[in-house]
């Protein structure tokens, strides 16, 4: 099936722009712009005015075909950011348009990150194209993650058509590389079942942690305490440049959550110095 550009009748694109900055002993939203249903009601301090929350709102619950997000945040110097959404992203039944999603994070020096979006669930039938780019000025740090679920499997619903395409790029503040990863699906192949690809998992995520302490030490310590199941499998490495990751299929998306959660709270204290704190919006 052909997979056009949609109308502008059709689309409904959607931009948010956040800054944050250090005032005192304070992080704070300085800037919070947003075009169209994609916003930031307001920061909040659930541990202190040190560390500011910002919760990402997609008002119409859902990526329909044609649909284009756009993020772009900053965080200045020695600002302490942690940034989720309240519930997952579903990306609709789409046969005939892609929806878009571009995302450009920007850390300057000694800034902390924590990128905790729920998960993607993708419906049969979407076609997605997503980039995320994380640039860090010498001294950040950031752990985040990226989780998905083809198909709606609590309603049945089998992933059988649509595709995905992702890249994720982690930069030096001045745009080289440190690491790139480009992931592209196809409902219809049959790598879906090779060990090379999902090995026939329908959930999926990568965690990333970026830092002086993100050593071969740390990895091999975090991969120690994960598990080898049949519907869970999990793998943890580091790669030069500072930067550890996570690997986690599953065949049920709250258990992958649920592990990527645990890896971040024994990440945080090594990976940030803070400690560790589930969020708040997550028990509601």
């Amino acid at each position: 099936m052909l997979v056009t550009s949609p109308s502008p009748e059709n689309r409904w694109p959607a931009e948010l722009h956040l800054r944050f900055a250090r005032k005192k002993m304070r992080t704070v939203l300085v800037e919070n712009r947003h075009f169209g249903p994609l916003l930031v009601q307001k920061a909040i301090y659930p541990e202190g005015e040190q560390i500011c929350h910002a919760v990402i709102v997609h008002p119409p619950g859902g990526i329909a075909g044609g649909d284009e997000l756009t993020v772009e945040i900053d965080l200045q110097a020695d600002s302490n950011v942690v940034i989720t959404t309240p519930a997952a992203a579903k990306w609709y039944k789409a046969p005939r348009h892609r929806c878009r999603q571009e995302t450009t994070v920007r850390l300057a020096e000694r800034s902390t990150l924590d990128w905790l979006p729920q998960e993607n669930i993708f419906y049969n039938a979407t076609h997605v194209s997503s980039n995320f780019i994380l640039q860090l000025e010498p001294g950040a740090t950031a752990i985040g993650w990226d989780m998905g679920l083809l198909g709606r499997g609590a309603s049945g619903e089998q992933w059988l058509e649509g595709s995905l395409r992702s890249v994720t790029s982690i930069e030096r503040g001045d745009g080289s590389p440190l690491w790139v990863e480009r992931l592209l699906l196809d409902a219809p192949s049959s790598m879906l079942e090779a060990c090379q690809c999902l090995s026939g998992f329908v959930a999926f995520g990568t965690l990333w942690a970026i830092g002086s302490s993100c050593m071969a030490a740390v990895a091999n310590e975090l991969h120690s305490h994960l598990p080898l199941e049949a519907e869970l499998r999990a793998g943890a490495t580091s790669l030069p440049g500072g930067i550890l990751l996570l690997r986690v299929l599953a065949q049920d998306i709250e258990r992958l959550r649920q592990m990527m959660t645990e890896c971040w709270l024994r990440l945080r204290p090594l990976v940030h110095g803070l400690p560790p704190q589930r969020l708040r919006l997550w028990a509601t």
